[in-house]
């Protein structure tokens, strides 16, 4: 039997460098896609000697051509944190229509199956609280975020325009907030501006005044719950994150504790249209995949904030322009 091919888009990236990792673990033949906007070879570069693996460095929304059989698709191109996406608007929204629309195409002709990386952005703000999977959301689409969230709503609707239109096989995972080794430290997100804060010594940059919620899982129960869903029979979306929610203010303090740091908290005004409450509902997830998440938030945190600290100093003052979410 012959080794199964998977394309990863956005390989060079968090989550993409670890599906990339989790393939080449199964046994699969990987073709990593990136242009490299907001990826970094680093990620990806101990795989590089591998006969099973080769890198194309490619973007997406423009014409894909990859040459021989593919099995799966993975598409996870796509700015994903606030500091991206306010950045380099226009390039987020081409990714989400062109990019998915080219992927799928590819999908299409190869007869293969694919699974595109949705968000819990999709929700909004939202006024169902958990967000399950038939909750529609409460989204701005003229907001500086919707941009993203608008992308990502787009990428579900022409997903499922092919499976119902063309019998192309999808699958549509629904990202809630993920952290662990290989996030950037300036990509804006709670986590990662928290302990670069930390490590820098500076004070720590709450928005609001801190009550509004998110629920953390680590990146290796994350890419579990995405590879059952792929192997998987269901195409509708299915949730996977954590349900332990903490309020960003609580998280704070953990991050304080986890660290030794002695700074202080302090509070700036919310973001437009910032979510106040995010929690999943991941009932699909238990029933349809077996798939719940298994590491602790606090052993977690240990591991990632010992990767960011093991990193040069010169990878702590890399700082953007502003934080401007506590995503």
């Amino acid at each position: 039997m012959s080794q199964k091919r998977v394309l990863i888009t956005g390989a060079a990236g968090f989550l993409g460098s670890h599906l990339c990792d989790r393939f080449i673990k199964e046994g699969y033949s990987v073709i990593a896609m990136d242009n490299l906007i907001t990826g970094d070879l680093k990620n990806i570069e101990h795989l590089f000697s591998l006969p099973q693996f080769e890198f194309y460095h490619h973007d997406v929304t423009k014409f894909i051509h990859v040459p021989g059989n593919i099995d799966y698709i993975m598409h996870f191109a796509s700015p994903a944190s606030p500091i991206d996406y306010l950045k380099i608007p226009i390039q987020t929204l081409k990714v989400g229509a062109m990019g998915t629309h080219n992927c799928l195409g590819l999908a299409k002709a190869k007869n293969a199956r694919m699974l595109v990386a949705s968000t819990s952005e999709v929700y909004g703000d939202p006024m169902v609280h958990p967000q399950t999977e038939e909750y529609w959301g409460n989204v701005n689409p003229v907001g500086p975020r919707g941009v993203y969230d608008e992308a990502k709503r787009y990428m579900e609707s022409i997903t499922r325009a092919y499976n119902t239109f063309h019998g192309v096989q999808t699958r549509i995972v629904r990202i809630f907030n993920t952290y662990g080794p290989r996030m950037r430290l300036n990509d804006g997100r709670a986590l990662p501006a928290f302990i670069g804060q930390a490590l820098r010594g500076e004070d720590m940059t709450v928005f609001g005044d801190g009550s509004q919620t998110r629920s953390f899982c680590y990146v290796d129960d994350l890419i579990e719950g995405i590879y059952r869903l792929l192997l998987s029979d269901y195409d509708m979306p299915v949730n996977i994150g954590n349900p332990n929610e903490i309020s960003l203010k609580d998280f704070a303090e953990e991050i304080l504790a986890l660290t030794g740091n002695k700074v202080k908290i302090v509070y700036k005004p919310l973001p437009v249209d910032d979510p106040k409450q995010r929690q999943p509902n991941i009932s699909k997830a238990k029933s349809i995949l077996g798939w719940e998440p298994k590491v602790d938030r606090k052993d977690g945190l240990k591991i990632t904030y010992d990767y960011f600290r093991g990193l040069p100093e010169s990878e702590w003052t890399k700082l953007p322009k502003e934080f401007s979410s506590n995503k």
